[in-house]
């Protein structure tokens, strides 16, 4: 009631800010993410992906707890970002490939950003700092292999069957071949649903984006945000800097909004700053986590188990940078002269075509990577049985 009430009060101000959203999502989102989304829908019916995780068991099982599969949602998220890696997991939940325990293992570590928004929209883009990208995108991703790490040992094991045969690669086709003959759509109905069927996701990020653009804004005009600040400095004396608890509170409901204020932050050490845009990224914002919410509210992966994992991510990925910080980016990590005015964020970006064909490009770039890591397991593991 008090967004609509607010919408009505300031309808210039909220149509703005969901333009915002719409221009976000149409020109840098959905170009950047929709090729993921169909290619991989395409190679999960035609049984790549069983090909793939076949390959690649002996990395992922024993250090995560979960089917080779689990390595493409993985390998998806870390170069596309939020929340691909969350929908993938979701729709090899659907398909019976994980069970309900593997499933949400594979969430709490395959939820990650992607590089192109810390290294071009926070590092270069807010902080002026194309260094400070490597710092940020080095402690996301161990903090994302430490909560899997940890989350290894939630719920049941699922007994894998001991190596009963010299080559993964004979068991990756014929994985292939069954995974293909199971599904049972012809090529072209596969294509037909995955365009379908990514659409549909779009449109519900697109959605999503849009209705936190205008929270944001309503929090702003209301001087909610002012408020809660003040509360937080009056209970607790020590963190008296009010704008850099404005800063993080934003970011707690979107981060791209919190990380654009955080780099505005004055009274503030570089280092908390930093600090706290690794916690905002890696915990992604409730946007982010509304987004996965209606992704697995098909399946019965538990969003609560979700929230947290993404939680420890955050705290973990804010350790992580202090640590690196300290050790080897002290000296080449640096505040920038130049300060970016809050709400002019720099994404690197191109046309709309130019994006689509890169994140094409990247896609399929990642997609031989895995397969050639595979066989090249497979091959080593056939040469360790044979002697």
């Amino acid at each position: 009631m008090l967004i609509v009430l607010t919408i009505v009060l300031f309808p210039e101000n909220s149509v703005k800010a969901a333009y915002r959203g719409v221009n976000t999502w149409f020109n840098i989102v959905l170009p950047s993410l929709l090729p993921f989304f169909i290619c991989s829908e395409i190679l999960i019916g035609l049984g790549v992906v069983n090909f793939i995780g076949t390959l690649l068991q002996p990395i992922m099982n024993p250090f995560f707890n979960v089917p080779g599969e689990g390595a493409f949602p993985f390998a998806m998220s870390i170069t596309s970002g939020y929340p691909v890696g969350v929908k993938l997991a979701a729709k090899l939940r659907t398909q019976n490939i994980l069970t309900k325990a593997e499933a949400q293992r594979l969430v709490s570590f395959s939820s990650t950003s992607g590089p192109l928004f810390m290294i071009g929209a926070v590092a270069v883009g807010m902080f002026n700092n194309a260094t400070l990208g490597a710092l940020i995108a080095i402690a996301h991703y161990l903090g994302a292999i430490t909560v899997g790490l940890i989350f290894r040992f939630y719920g049941d094991k699922r007994k894998i069957p001991k190596k009963s045969e010299k080559s993964y690669i004979k068991k990756a086709f014929r994985e292939l071949i069954k995974a293909k003959e199971n599904d049972g759509r012809s090529f072209g109905m596969l294509m037909g649903d995955a365009v379908k069927e990514s659409f549909n996701t779009m449109l519900m990020i697109g959605g999503f984006i849009i209705l936190y653009s205008v929270i944001i804004e309503i929090l702003t005009l209301t001087r909610l945000e002012e408020l809660i600040s003040y509360l937080i400095t009056s209970l607790v004396p020590i963190l008296e800097d009010k704008e850099l608890i404005r800063a993080t509170l934003s970011g707690i409901i979107e981060i791209t909004n919190g990380c654009n204020m955080l780099s505005n932050v004055t009274n503030s050490s570089y280092l908390s700053k930093i600090s706290i845009v690794s916690f905002l990224i890696g915990w992604s914002g409730f946007s982010i986590i509304s987004q996965a919410a209606s992704i697995i509210s098909k399946t019965d992966i538990k969003l609560s188990i979700y929230t947290l994992s993404k939680f420890l991510h955050g705290i973990f990925a804010s350790i992580y940078t202090i640590l690196l910080y300290i050790l080897f980016f002290k000296d080449k990590v640096k505040p920038a002269s130049i300060v970016l005015q809050q709400g002019k964020v720099n994404f690197v970006s191109s046309d709309w075509i130019s994006i689509f064909s890169f994140s094409t490009k990247i896609y399929f770039i990642i997609l031989l990577c895995l397969i050639l890591i595979g066989i090249t397991l497979s091959l080593l593991n056939q040469k360790i049985v044979t002697r």
